[in-house]
């Protein structure tokens, strides 16, 4: 952990990979931020202990450069960059829909960039960082962008040509979860519950579900079916939403996400 690390971009989700760097064992003095308010740069020294810097200063003096801007963004920070990143970097986007090509080819030949897809869950280190290599990335490069997302969840190493699929299931996935937690909160008050009970109930429900298929390691139609018994309430439930093709427009979901991430890759945003 002697490399100089800056964080190009510092919202919730650059915030959330400084605070987990520390937390790992990086030494303040280490890190670099960049940031667009003055107010900002100050709130993150007080908390953290970092400084603050310009992008031409982060690309001089950084080892490592985490790009964590919005993807509107990345096309004139790259220009920013551009002249002052030399192909002994090591640049990590955390962009969605950014392709590494996108970058490479307006970085110095041979740059080794990483691709990576967080969640949200980053910001309580409970995220799913799916990470590719562009064209120059080793192996070494991969496990560097691992141990820093590695920080803030977990991490899954795929080829560049799966992001969009990773980014329907992974990146977008929370909001599924937040949307059917919606839908079950209303639906428990239909039935006489107060909202914030009905939403207690299903908000454990979650956790403990998901704390069973995580640690079980068992296929989740196995653990559905130890939930659901002959003639009983589940199975009353579960045919119904067969019957409305929850299944299906899940699916559909999911197709239409991977699809609108691939318009953002090629720049039909």
């Amino acid at each position: 952990m002697t490399q100089t690390v800056a964080v190009l971009g510092t919202g919730k989700i650059g915030e959330a990979l400084l605070s987990g760097m520390i937390r790992a064992g990086w030494r303040p003095a280490d890190l670099l931020v960049t940031t667009r308010r003055g107010d900002r740069a100050q709130e993150l020294h007080t908390r953290y202990g970092v400084e603050s810097v310009t992008n031409a200063e982060a690309a001089r003096h950084a080892d490592i450069l985490i790009l964590a801007v919005k993807p509107q963004d990345m096309g004139k920070l790259l220009d920013e960059l551009a002249p002052h990143v030399t192909a002994d970097r090591l640049v990590i986007s955390a962009a969605a829909g950014i392709t590494t090509a996108f970058i490479e080819d307006r970085l110095t030949p041979d740059t080794p960039v990483v691709r990576v897809m967080p969640n949200t869950p980053v910001l309580v280190d409970e995220g799913m960082s799916v990470i590719s290599a562009g064209s120059h990335a080793t192996g070494a490069h991969l496990a560097t962008a691992e141990e820093i997302f590695g920080g803030v969840g977990k991490t899954l190493r795929v080829p560049e040509s799966q992001q969009d699929a990773a980014t329907a299931l992974s990146g977008s996935g929370p909001a599924y979860f937040y949307f059917l937690v919606e839908a079950m909160t209303d639906a428990g008050i239909l039935l006489g519950l107060p909202r914030a009970q009905a939403h207690d109930l299903i908000v454990q429900a979650a956790i403990g579900a998901a704390v069973m298929l995580r640690d079980s390691g068992e296929h989740p139609v196995k653990l559905r079916e130890a939930v659901t018994s002959p003639a009983g309430t589940t199975i009353s439930a579960i045919r119904e939403l067969e019957n409305h093709g929850v299944r299906a427009a899940l699916i559909a979901a999911l197709e239409a996400a991977r699809d609108r991430s691939r318009e953002l890759a090629s720049g039909n945003g």
